[in-house]
């Protein structure tokens, strides 16, 4: 088992910034399984969508609505993940919901969510 641990969500303005954090643990065996941490977010009414994961190996990926305003990092443990994010829009307000990609867990492991709010 991997659990995760979310923080840093909140209400913004538009064209603030926040930094969502993600800590996972679990047992050495699981823990070594990980192949990669990231962040996804859904909105009311719409579908899951990939905002950014970063691999064991350090390589990253984004969605395309964040790219250039989101950066994401691990700690070298590789077992935290942190999000920065800039330039916020309103249409960012979503859940944002942790995931680590795993070798033994089809599909991984999820956290619960944690909100983040852009007012215009």
């Amino acid at each position: 088992q991997v659990h995760l641990v979310e923080s840093g969500g909140g209400v913004v303005q538009a064209g603030g910034s926040l930094k969502l954090s993600c800590s996972a643990s679990g047992t050495i065996a699981y823990m070594n399984r990980i192949n990669a941490m990231g962040w996804y977010r859904q909105a009311p009414g719409k579908q899951r969508e990939l905002v950014a994961t970063i691999t064991r190996g350090g390589t990253t990926n984004y969605g395309d609505s964040v790219k250039g305003r989101f950066t994401i990092s691990t700690d070298n443990a590789k077992d935290t993940v942190w999000l920065q994010m800039n330039s916020l829009k309103p249409e960012d307000t979503a859940v944002y919901i942790c995931n680590v990609d795993h070798q033994w867990v089809t599909g991984g492991y999820w956290g619960q969510g944690t909100q983040v709010t852009v007012s215009s």
